[in-house]
């Protein structure tokens, strides 16, 4: 290993992110690496076949970067990642399983669309092995599906769900607001629909137009930023008042219910991305890697099968930690305890204190002898805080 600046004590938990890239239908707001399926809405079994396998080499290629360490979590994301079919699924986690250890309580997350819903498949999926389903529903009104280029209707939403609380001890559900003609009283609506459901986990994401989509040239009429916040507040207010609290800017869990995937990303622990376009934050005694392999499915695929799966591979600089730390834990409500600071960057709680110091002036931050979290001004206000520290 290349020396480096560091000095970390020991190696935080770990994590493995799997991205399956397609989709039936690229929705117009988004800028996921999704790219849509062009075999009459369903994926090939060849390409299935082919894309498990160059998973399988990208792995076998990174074994040497985890070798020996635990894995705690898998997100499998996507793309529509239920567009695979539960086989695949079974064969690729058992294939996991034989090259990496897993903890005994290890979470598995897939994510699935109503559009790719069919009886008794998600009850196959958790035969396979996942624990946890992620349902991207984003609306429950049809009118708002069809404007965001969804590919199920409400009827399907539900379902879905209903099905999913029959297979799953746990699920999450993702609803989008500020939509294109969303009102305050269409999402209450929303809201009742999704907690009829009792669900365990939602998570909430506002409407962003983002460069390079469909809405980017041909932006829709959203909701004005003073509706969108008064939104955000219904629905944070409501999803408290079902016992489903707000542990992340975008998400909200029953007790014991929390993504520990995600938490492992805020607390800034470690991640092995595999899958055309994935990410991977890897840390070892004296220093800390991101890399990224190429985005293209194709190019992926050959570039894994080739034993080159990486299109960038790069050591976090030295004055970037504090920052990149701060970014992702400044995130989670409840913050996080000083030690932790040091533990995954190697830097003394004292390096950042005149940011801190900066912040606690402006209402941003509470500091205590043992934790450091945003004040309610702060997790309103969070890409102000988050600079203080660039």
């Amino acid at each position: 290993m290349r020396p480096g600046l560091l000095q970390l004590a020991s190696l935080p938990p770990l994590s493995l992110y799997i991205h399956l890239p397609w989709c039936l239908k690229k929705c117009p707001y988004c800028d996921f690496n999704s790219h849509e399926v062009h075999s009459n809405g369903s994926l090939d079994d060849q390409l299935e076949s082919s894309y498990i396998e160059s998973l399988l080499a990208d792995l076998n290629q990174s074994l040497p970067l985890i070798w020996g360490r635990t894995v705690h979590s898998i997100f499998i994301g996507g793309g529509t990642p239920s567009l695979f079919s539960p086989a695949a699924i079974d064969s690729l986690l058992s294939q996991i399983r034989a090259r990496v250890k897993l903890s005994a309580d290890c979470e598995i997350t897939l994510e699935a669309n109503p559009g790719t819903f069919e009886k008794d498949r998600f009850k196959a999926f958790r035969a396979a092995g996942v624990t946890r389903l992620s349902i991207g529903v984003q609306s429950f009104n049809d009118v708002h599906l069809q404007a965001l280029g969804r590919v199920h209707n409400a009827a399907q939403a539900i379902a879905a769900v209903h099905e999913a609380a029959q297979c799953f001890e746990t699920f999450n559900l993702d609803l989008m607001y500020a939509l294109p003609g969303q009102t305050i009283a269409d999402l209450e609506r929303d809201l009742q629909t999704a907690l009829s459901l009792s669900p365990l986990h939602i998570s909430i994401y506002h409407l962003t137009i983002e460069a390079n989509t469909y809405f980017a040239k041909f932006p829709p009429k959203v909701p004005e930023d003073d509706t969108a916040y008064a939104m955000l507040d219904v629905m944070s207010e409501k999803l408290a008042n079902a016992g489903l609290n707000r542990y992340e800017v975008s998400a909200f869990a029953k007790q014991d219910h929390r993504c520990k995937h995600n938490m492992n990303y805020w607390q800034f622990g470690d991640y092995l991305g595999i899958g055309a376009g994935a990410h991977s934050k890897i840390s070892f005694a004296h220093r800390l890697v991101r890399q990224s392999r190429y985005r293209e499915p194709q190019l992926y695929m050959q570039k894994a099968m080739s034993g080159n799966a990486v299109a960038q591979d790069d050591d976090i600089k030295h004055k970037e930690l504090a920052f990149e730390f701060m970014l992702n834990a400044l995130r989670l409500k409840d913050g996080f305890d000083s030690n932790l600071f040091h533990e995954r960057t190697g830097l003394a709680i004292s390096s950042i204190q005149s940011a801190l110091t900066q912040a606690i002036e402006k209402d941003l931050l509470i500091q205590t002898p043992k934790s450091i979290k945003p004040t309610e001004r702060g997790f309103d206000f969070l890409s102000d805080l988050q600079e203080i520290f660039l």
